[in-house]
């Protein structure tokens, strides 16, 4: 496999090199004829190395003219998809989509906005971006961008970002219908950096335990953390709750900065280990200022990565306890190789080990990424989402922590507590207005008829009587359900009652200046998973107490 390894990376290097100097015609400063081409072929030691010779005979003697870079974009990743499913090419044209999510910051006007009824609605507006100073509201339609109608025209959301963003500095004219004035509204703003945040809410679940929720582990997210942390801590903070459930990771470094937070000193962290064997260990310094908080860290099937690096950390070190359901998965290690055309390939050149020595990586076979991408759905199939008895280990993938814990590799982080999907009271008439998206276009009407109350809360206290005091919200939405077709059938809605009154409320309030830490706020009490940490911690802290007394 290793000789295998060698040759494939020197068929990728050389491709390289083929393009930038062969594909120009250069050789030893001097053009090459098509004969000295056959000649340097013959000579050229061409053992495992049919991959140059085709390329070389495809640009120099091929009967129709072909561009080498449509050559790069088929060679290159189809010799990455034979090795595993994380070593890809990034094109030039999707580079800037792929990197930004990580960056920690765009270009663009600062809405967030909505497409459900085929029309721009502008839910909330940042408070310090460009739209804010330039007028822009919620509830506003934008109907038109630089004149050109985009209302009813079935754009997709993508297509629409595009007109949106563009470089800081440029402007963008908006038509907007706004709620009480005749003709449309234009604004013209002018276009500046809009920050993108990995920390999705952070607030106080209860009167000790806080909530973190990080999406991602982006350039500024240990930044983010540390002040979430340092917030959390002066609101009366003494445990808290680590979301990563959908956080597919990012970088590495972050995850090891946040790690640091909750360790002692020369607690390992994680560690790589490369073809040849060689390890490369990250340590704690000791200098982190959470490391007397309690943590549980709650994980899914799509925690991946730096998520499962962060959660094997502190389940290793004895550290947290991790609730939730088994992790994706992904433990090798890519390094990331941009070329001058814009595009980039993210190679594997190590795999990850937590502390305790389990590899991260769940199995795979080299070649074979379509059976990879389906392990989500067989794992469903074996009602591993459902039940931990479903989910078996060999006695080789054992392993034990300093305390005695025992834990299991073989392919992502399997939680201390399992916590199945729950679908209890998921009915026929919930999945009709949760499927066909009328509980939220509700949650957008009534944002709509409620935009000044809801501008004027300025607190999750403030929401919440607001939301409290409307004891119709939820018929008036079970009307508004049968006016889109679904008629009401008690029974089945009052089985799922709490679900959608959780639901309505939470998107309401993500609707408000408050967004994501309101939405958090107002879902958390349906969330099982939540609801078992909060329990977790409370009777961990009461033992602490205990033994402090």
């Amino acid at each position: 496999m290793k000789e295998i390894g060698k040759h494939l990376l020197r068929g990728i290097l050389l491709v390289v090199i083929l393009f930038v100097s062969w594909f120009v015609g250069v050789y030893h400063g001097r053009q090459i004829t098509n004969d000295k081409v056959r000649v340097y072929l013959n000579n050229y030691d061409s053992h495992n190395d049919k991959l140059s010779r085709v390329l070389l005979m495809i640009e120099n003697e091929y009967v129709d003219s072909i561009s080498r870079d449509s050559l790069a974009e088929l060679a290159i990743p189809a010799i990455l998809h034979k090795l595993d499913p994380h070593s890809v090419y990034i094109p030039a044209k999707s580079f800037e989509n792929v990197e930004e999510p990580l960056k920690g910051e765009f270009d663009g006007i600062g809405v967030v906005f909505n497409m459900a009824t085929d029309t721009v609605i502008v839910l909330n507006v940042i408070p310090t971006g460009p739209s804010r100073k330039a007028g822009v509201q919620g509830g506003d339609r934008i109907i038109k961008v630089n004149d050109t109608l985009i209302a009813g025209q079935k754009m997709s959301q993508l297509a629409v970002m595009k007109r949106l963003r563009g470089p800081r500095g440029t402007q963008v004219k908006l038509s907007i219908e706004r709620k009480d004035i005749k003709g449309l509204v234009d604004i013209v703003v002018t276009r500046d950096a809009i920050p993108l945040h990995s920390v999705e809410a952070s607030l106080m679940l209860t009167k000790n335990i806080g909530f973190i929720k990080l999406s991602q582990f982006s350039r500024t997210s240990y930044d983010e953390i540390r002040k979430a942390l340092s917030s959390l801590r002066a609101q009366g903070m003494t445990s808290l709750i680590f979301d990563l459930r959908g956080n597919s990771g990012g970088f590495l470094d972050q995850a090891i900065l946040i790690a640091n937070e909750f360790l002692p000193s020369g607690s390992l962290i994680v560690y790589t280990e490369d073809r040849d064997g060689k390890q490369l260990r990250q340590y704690s310094d000791g200098r982190g200022g959470s490391k007397d908080i309690n943590v549980a860290v709650l994980i899914d099937e799509a925690s991946a990565s730096s998520s499962e690096i962060l959660a094997g950390a502190l389940q290793d070190n004895d550290r947290g306890t991790i609730i939730g359901r088994r992790s994706f998965g992904k433990g090798l290690v890519q390094a990331q190789t941009p070329f001058n055309d814009g595009s980039a390939i993210r190679l594997t050149i190590a795999r990850y080990y937590t502390p305790t020595g389990r590899s991260i990586q769940k199995p795979y076979e080299a070649g074979k990424n379509e059976s990879y991408e389906l392990d989500l759905i067989d794992r469903f199939k074996r009602n591993e989402f459902f039940s931990a008895d479903s989910i078996h280990f060999a006695d080789s993938l054992r392993y034990t922590t300093p305390k005695g814990k025992i834990v299991y590799g073989g392919g992502g982080i399997m939680p201390d507590i399992f916590v199945p999907l729950d679908t209890m009271n998921v009915t026929r008439y919930y999945s009709e207005v949760n499927g066909r998206n009328i509980l939220y276009r509700y949650t957008i009407d009534y944002s709509d008829r409620h935009r000044k109350a809801l501008g004027k809360a300025k607190s999750i206290a403030d929401l919440k009587q607001l939301l409290d005091g409307d004891k119709a919200l939820f018929n008036d939405f079970v009307r508004y359900a049968e006016k889109q077709g679904v008629k009401p059938n008690w029974t089945e809605i009052n089985r799922s009652r709490d679900i959608m009154e959780a639901q309505l409320r939470a998107y309401i309030a993500r609707n408000s200046d408050l967004e994501e830490r309101a939405f958090y706020y107002f879902i958390y009490p349906i969330d099982r998973t939540v609801m078992r940490a909060i329990e977790e911690l409370e009777t961990e802290s009461g033992k602490r107490k205990a033994e402090n007394f």
